[in-house]
């Protein structure tokens, strides 16, 4: 049985009590062996008490095993010196920032900043800066005129600028750098690098113009790297890193720095992966630990549900993950991602409208949820496409076909025929389960995609004999000639499995990068989808999709509906983004929720809808009549309305006779009369349906916007008949 851990929460300043509040229940869920007991840090410490680390947090510190930090505040000398507690001023006490002290006082020398594409958006990558604490350029040797030691003063007075400004117009930081704080330092480093499965440890300098510093520690480096050989050490320009980290941060696995640089590289690591809302620390030492988002206080967002919590839940994961707690700590991250790339519910920073505690509660559910869908991306290539030569139906029956086998499709795109376009789209769209990528895999010359596949997947493209007798027997068979620029048919990302075409000579590919499969496919429709089907019945198979509330109405205008609805939905006080369809005559509304999961919200929406909701399913009103089948009377049709469309959706089932239902149907135009060239005005529909001698009544009016007011028209008297077949009530109604 695996002992409890004792944990020291100090949720701190700002928004520091919001995240921890939100973040905290991810332990609940997890059932992790811990103990929390809560102190006290921060600025209302130092405002209350002038020490804004009081004695009894450091008794608690000493009997935990390691501290949760919300967030700390730190203001300059005037500002905390007139933020005392007027008893407390003047009195000489002088704030020192509460994490300085920590990591001073518990000798943590080793600040842990894992980086991750938890977004899901390009290549994968996970990699860590860890930088120095205690020395370095924050050594705290800093001088500034008068300030200036002697010693400094002779060894810098030979530089012309200071011959030129004088040593009391200079100022002076001095570099320190110890074998023990190196030695410790890069031991970590390469620690951290075995037992989280990296291979390169890349120490970022500046050796080119600080010589005798950097190679003071390039030989303790190369030294101690001598000890883990199954790691490779390497040494680059810290300005060199800096662009890698952005333009490939793939390459990278642990990434070691003095303080300084390591301080700039963990922030840009913190902008790679999509801002400081996600970006979670550890400081780690030989006498404690503890670990704190990166962010910060934020004041100007403590108390308005906005701060991101994904931070502070990674920073759970991560001190999880320190207190061997290994299992637990890998579930966090995945619940992260699972919301993050969902992109159903989030704060303001990643471009959603959630609160804190909506996201945090999302992460949570998220926790026990393994259920989660896979997301997918489609990627056609053509620039007949661009161009508008041919219609790109293959997106839409891909991300069909790929909803039907559980994915949701985060992404549709197209691009041209160029390979760098092509490698471009790829590489922006890894991350997701699956991409596929349809089009460009034929024998010409502008047929690229293979290329720009490999491309972006870093790969070389390999010779396949088997594809390339596929391709020679089938020409073979149909009496065509072999050219030799068909052999660029047999040519897939190396390590691929291959998807055989028994509808064409283009084979496909499915190439395995990180967490996303990356499937090539031909443009022909006939060949493409075929294999996409073969393909997700073998790694998906096709399950009941779940049911979202949906409403298909008539007769209403799309931007008044949707402020009815956003304000039911803002009443109900739930966050959801209703998605509204004009699909002519119809609008269709649904919300991003499980059928049942609001079902207060669910009714209030029906009723606000009352009089216009013709399917709860998504099917028109002659779909919703024809599936009443047998029940449904023949129909007598005096249509003066819909220019003969209505008989038309009735079919030949529905004529004259013995119990017939009766419709008879008017109009009368409001406005002016159409132009020859032109509509104007409305339409006011009126449809008299008999049923059984009951007489039922209902009206509408639609915008005379051009012919196609006749299909509104054959639609609304569909509608009417059902009503009228369906509904209970007083004959001669007004609907």
């Amino acid at each position: 049985m695996t002992p409890t851990k004792k944990i020291a929460v100090l949720p701190g300043d700002g928004i520091g009590r919001e995240v921890v509040d939100a973040a905290l229940p991810v332990l609940d869920v997890l059932g992790v062996p811990v103990e929390l007991i809560h102190g006290d840090i921060g600025w209302n410490c130092w405002q209350r008490e002038g020490d804004p680390v009081p004695q009894r947090t450091w008794d608690l510190l000493a009997a935990t095993d390691t501290c949760l930090l919300g967030a700390i505040t730190s203001k300059p000398l005037r500002e905390a010196e007139a933020d005392l507690d007027e008893s407390l001023r003047g009195r000489g006490l002088r704030y020192v920032s509460p994490v300085i002290q920590l990591r001073q006082r518990l000798g943590l020398y080793a600040n842990v900043r894992p980086v991750e594409n938890h977004l899901g958006r390009g290549r994968p990558y996970r990699f860590a800066v860890i930088r120095e604490n205690t020395e370095g350029l924050y050594a705290g040797f800093d001088y500034a005129g008068a300030t200036v030691p002697d010693a400094v003063r002779q060894a810098v007075a030979g530089h012309p600028n200071v011959s030129a400004s004088g040593v009391d117009g200079s100022a002076v930081s001095l570099r320190l750098l110890t074998r023990h704080g190196l030695e410790r330092l890069i031991r970590f480093a390469f620690d951290y690098a075995r037992e989280h499965g990296h291979t390169l440890v890349t120490w970022a300098d500046k050796p080119n113009v600080l010589r005798e510093s950097g190679n003071f520690a390039r030989e303790v480096l190369e030294r101690i790297a001598a000890d883990y050989p199954g790691i490779t050490a390497e040494v680059h320009n810290v300005d060199a890193v800096a662009l890698w980290m952005v333009r490939r941060p793939e390459r990278f696995g642990v990434i070691v720095a003095e303080n300084m640089f390591g301080d700039i590289l963990s922030d840009l690591g913190g902008g790679v992966m999509g801002g400081l809302g996600l970006a979670p620390s550890g400081n780690i030492g030989a006498s404690g630990s503890y670990f704190e988002p990166v962010h910060g206080s934020a004041p100007h967002l403590a108390g308005r549900d906005r701060a991101n919590p994904a931070a502070m839940v990674l920073t759970l994961g991560m001190m999880l993950d320190h207190l061997g707690l290994h299992e637990a700590a890998r579930e966090i991250p995945r619940a992260v991602r699972s919301v993050l790339r969902r992109g159903e519910v989030l704060t303001y920073d990643l471009g959603g409208s959630g609160g804190t505690a909506e996201v945090a509660a999302a992460i949570v559910a998220a926790c026990t949820d393994r259920a989660a869908e896979p997301t997918a991306a489609v990627l056609t290539v053509g620039d007949e496409l661009l161009t508008g030569e041919v219609l790109d139906t293959n997106a839409g029956q891909a991300a069909k076909l790929l909803r039907t086998h559980g994915f949701r499709a985060r992404a549709r795109r197209t691009v041209g025929d160029g390979q760098a376009d092509i490698s471009t789209a790829v590489q922006e769209l890894l991350g997701n389960e699956l991409l596929v990528v349809i089009g460009g895999l034929g024998p010409t010359s502008d047929d690229r995609t293979r290329h720009g596949v490999a491309q972006a997947l870093g790969v070389r493209l390999d010779h396949s004999p088997e594809a390339w007798s596929a391709v020679v027997e089938r020409l073979e068979r149909f009496g065509l000639v072999v050219h030799p620029d068909n052999e660029r048919q047999a040519l897939f990302p190396a390590a691929s499995e291959l998807l055989p075409n028994e509808n064409g000579t283009a084979w496909g590919s499915v190439t395995e990068h990180g967490d996303t499969r990356v499937v090539m496919l031909p443009g022909p429709p006939r060949e493409c989808l075929p294999m996409l089907r073969a393909l997700l019945e073998k790694i998906a198979p096709a399950k009941q999709q779940p049911e979202w509330p949906r409403w298909r109405t008539l007769g209403l205008i799309e931007s008044d509906v949707a402020a009815a609805v956003d304000q039911a939905i803002a009443a109900e006080g739930v966050r959801l983004a209703p998605a509204y369809r004009w699909n002519y005559p119809y609008v269709d509304i649904s919300l991003p929720v499980r059928l049942g999961t609001h079902p207060q919200l669910e009714q209030r929406i029906t009723e606000l809808l009352d009089g216009h909701v013709v399917s709860r399913r998504g099917l028109t009103a002659a779909e919703e009549l024809a599936e009443l089948a047998g029940d449904v009377p023949v129909v007598e049709l005096d249509d003066r309305l819909t220019d003969g469309r209505a008989e038309k959706l009735f079919g030949s089932r529905y004529s004259s006779g013995p119990g017939a239902a009766k419709v008879t149907v008017r109009a009368r135009a409001e406005g002016a009369e159409p132009e020859p060239d032109g509509w104007t005005g409305s339409l006011a529909m009126e449809a008299d349906v008999t049923v059984a001698g009951a007489t039922r009544s209902y009206r509408l009016s639609a915008p005379r916007r051009g012919p196609e007011v006749f299909d509104f028209a054959a639609e609304f008297v569909a509608w009417s008949v059902l009503r009228a077949l369906t509904e209970e009530g007083s004959t001669d109604a007004d609907h």
